[in-house]
């Protein structure tokens, strides 16, 4: 994400803090929405789930950005509409991911892509990174190997497998909307509502050729509680937290923003062991300091 920045030190720290807050709730809602997931969805329900999550958020989105989506190019709706491709893709991973793993694992494993993505990008721009990055990337995977055996050294999960790849998958959405020429200079609520509108469809296409439960179906079914999870993750970790991102990055440095959203694995580990009744052992809990600290490295190695 990128916008105008503006220089922290220029806030008063009242100020400051007025805005960090905001951007943090974003990382706590975006660190518990594995456990909301988890609590929600089945693997017969994925799609179901993901198509009301997104199809209730979608219209308040495109009703605010109406003006700026009629303002898009042809150009810039295609590159809009191949970038949420590939989000529906991280999507469909972290949702199938989440029902066969722990939300623990989900929440730390996703964490890879602050390595995975300056990886990536110094092999596309073809540059040597760091030897300090290079560290931090070697320890953020031992992390994930020793997090994956937290009941002792077993194969990882199914799970643990797809949160991986779709940390890929974010690592290639990055990359693919640096580099879309025709995105330069877009504002990002039209083209978030364009991706997520792909998104939609996606899911409403494979659902309907996937044979599963209707959406709708799936939806009335649900109680007070799944109810209240759904709209946890459509309202709040969705157009919250994207209106706070947009609002929060014209108030202080994107740098600072990424910082406080750099959190959400701490809050996906205590939701999950706090509300979830989630138990790592003694291998997980050392493999989750391990992700955390080469993560925070590695940023720091890459910034």
């Amino acid at each position: 994400m990128s916008s105008i920045a503006v220089p922290g030190a220029a806030l008063a720290p009242r100020r400051a803090w007025h805005t960090d807050l905001p951007v943090l709730l974003v990382a706590v809602c975006w660190g518990a929405s594995y456990l909301a997931a988890k609590e929600i969805t089945t693997a017969q329900t994925v799609l179901a789930v993901l198509v009301v999550r997104f199809a209730l958020a979608l219209p308040v989105l495109a009703v605010a950005g109406r003006r700026a989506l009629r303002a898009l190019t042809g150009a810039q709706w295609r590159g809009a509409a191949l970038l949420g491709l590939v989000l529906s893709g991280i999507f469909l991973l972290e949702t199938y991911g989440v029902v066969h793993t722990s939300a623990t694992n989900a929440g730390l494993i996703i964490s890879l892509t602050m390595v995975f993505t300056p990886l990536a990008e110094a092999a596309v721009t073809r540059t040597r990174p760091t030897p300090a990055f290079l560290g931090a990337a070697g320890l953020s995977v031992l992390g994930v190997v020793l997090l994956t055996q937290g009941g002792g050294f077993t194969r990882p999960s199914a799970g643990d497998l797809l949160m991986l790849l779709a940390a890929l998958a974010r690592t290639l959405h990055v990359l693919a909307m640096s580099r879309i020429r025709a995105l330069r200079g877009a504002e990002a609520l039209p083209l978030t509502t364009v991706q997520l509108g792909t998104s939609v469809g996606v899911f409403v296409l494979l659902s309907a050729a996937g044979g599963g439960p209707a959406p709708w179906a799936v939806a009335a079914g649900f109680g007070a509680r799944q109810w209240a999870g759904l709209l946890f993750l459509s309202v709040l970790c969705t157009v919250f937290a994207f209106f706070v991102q947009m609002w929060a990055v014209r108030r202080t440095s994107p740098s600072r923003v990424g910082l406080l959203l750099g959190t959400e694995p701490l809050w996906a580990a205590a939701a999950g062991t706090l509300l979830g009744g989630e138990r790592l052992g003694a291998f997980g809990l050392a493999g989750g300091a391990v992700v955390l600290v080469g993560a925070a490295w590695g940023r720091r190695a890459a910034g």
